[in-house]
């Protein structure tokens, strides 16, 4: 990694050192950094995910994830986009601190952006897809936490990881994205064998995997998050809770 890639986290995390104002997620030799800074911006909150490659800033521009509950997809969509046109113009040098200061600058300008029409909202249930995934177990569980985590905040997927008895993964977005997952989770290394060392995920099942459907198509899961379930009846009101229990109902017994 770039000596200034390294400085530059130093100073982000000194200036958003609010409370879970800033979160370094993964520093890796191989995949770089990784990290999240939560803002409130004209009383709308939103979450950055910030990637920086090896070999960023020099010959490579940040990858950048950007939600909000207060938001539309597209809205941050548009925010995503127009802050790698800027990142493009910021290139060779460090540029995040930078760029969250033009979101703040330019902000009113998103959510004053008009509503998108019927037909474009009616697209984007089409795109929506929803996957459940069954792991048989975690040996490192904290990491292969923030593995999901941080693939599914690169992937700009929402849903659940439930943690209990048995371990189930619910995603919600974009088909590909959901495609994208499923082969991370299978081609890298995310958890570690019975002697410790590094393995990739070989005992995954896809239990369910299908467009949204009309009956689900107001069902948007807002965010990605973490649930421990530590009995059934705790994961089956998970399922109700975020109007799911029809697939928790065909597949999980099964699992038991």
């Amino acid at each position: 990694m770039c000596e200034e890639a390294g400085d530059e986290i130093a100073a982000l995390s000194a200036i958003y050192c609010g409370e879970d104002e800033f979160e370094l997620l993964e520093d890796s030799a191989d995949n770089g950094f990784v990290f999240r800074v939560k803002l409130l911006v004209q009383g709308t909150p939103l979450v950055l995910t910030f990637h920086l490659p090896r070999d960023y800033p020099l010959q490579c521009l940040p990858n950048i994830s950007v939600g909000s509950e207060h938001l539309s997809r597209q809205q941050c969509q548009a925010i995503k986009e127009k802050m790698m046109e800027k990142a493009s113009e910021l290139q060779p040098e460090p540029m995040i601190h930078d760029l969250l200061s033009w979101l703040v600058d330019n902000f009113s300008v998103f959510i004053t952006a008009p509503t998108p029409s019927v037909q474009s909202s009616q697209q984007d249930d089409q795109n929506t897809w929803v996957a459940l995934l069954h792991l048989d177990h975690m040996r490192a569980k904290n990491k292969y936490i923030k593995t999901i985590e941080k693939f599914t905040s690169d992937l700009e997927l929402t849903g659940r990881l439930f943690m209990g008895r048995v371990i189930l993964i619910l995603l919600q977005g974009a088909k590909e994205n959901i495609k994208e997952y499923m082969h991370l989770q299978k081609t890298s290394k995310v958890d570690v064998d019975s002697s410790g060392r590094r393995c990739k995920e070989k005992m995954m099942s896809v239990l369910h995997e299908a467009p949204l459907s009309d009956a689900l198509h107001q069902l948007r899961i807002p965010r990605f998050e973490v649930k421990e379930c530590s009995t059934l009846e705790d994961l089956r009101e998970e399922f109700q809770a975020i109007g799911f229990i029809q697939l928790y109902e065909e597949f999980v017994p099964s699992l038991l």
